[in-house]
């Protein structure tokens, strides 16, 4: 499929899909948190991804090339899967918390939820505009080089600095504190799968050793 009808189709099929599974979680359409982080995400993601599309269209390509099928390290097949997991309990987690009412969250909670998770969802397409290589599987790509300028300046890994923004934004915003324990399993899939990823980088990606003493943190600036 070509990139413009697949990446079309994307931006209408995955919101559509999202927005029911939370809606038939929660048990009704009277949830206008889930109505605030869908529009959100929508926006977040749809700008850059544009501007992908009609400047960068392989790394755009690239980007959408994710999944358990898509990684060809068996570590990562697995634990991608457990992010996708983790991922999806935080929302469904989040969508009964609305429907039992288990959680008080202050609107202005649930909107900075939502300025957490466009923070996120940008910080991951500006990741890729500053880094074409960057992609949602661990490989590396023929004539590959090592970005080191921009986010990548700051820590190792941006773009699950994102993830881990996201894995907070996505219950504030939905209106749960009880979906905020999804952090701490999300955090040891990320801290995995960097070793992993880092490990398989220093054997075949030139430059990375030097990198990684150049920027010492991983994740987190000053904390790891």
């Amino acid at each position: 499929m070509k990139i413009l009808p697949k990446t079309l189709l994307r931006s209408l099929v995955e919101p559509a899909v999202l927005g029911l599974t939370l809606f038939a979680v929660a048990g009704t359409f009277d949830y206008w948190q889930a109505w605030v982080f869908l529009v959100v995400a929508a926006v977040t993601t749809a700008i850059p991804t544009a501007y992908l599309l009609f400047n960068n269209p392989v790394a755009l390509e690239r980007r959408t090339r994710a999944g358990p099928s898509a990684e060809s390290r068996g570590a990562q097949k697995a634990l991608i899967v457990g992010w996708y997991l983790t991922l999806a309990g935080s929302l469904v987690v989040s969508a009964l918390d609305h429907r039992f009412g288990w959680s008080t969250v202050p609107t202005v909670i649930c909107l900075a939820g939502d300025v957490l998770v466009a923070v996120a969802l940008g910080l991951a397409m500006l990741v890729v505009i500053q880094n074409s290589h960057a992609a949602a599987t661990v490989r590396v790509e023929a004539g590959q080089t090592v970005t080191s300028t921009g986010f990548y300046g700051l820590v190792r890994h941006p773009m699950y600095t994102g993830n881990v923004i996201l894995l907070v934004g996505i219950p504030l915003a939905l209106g749960s504190y009880w979906a905020l324990t999804f952090l701490i399993p999300g955090l040891i899939v990320l801290v995995v799968r960097i070793r992993d990823e880092e490990k398989m980088l220093r054997e075949e990606l030139a430059g990375y050793g030097e990198y990684t003493q150049k920027v010492r943190y991983r994740l987190v600036p000053y904390v790891w």
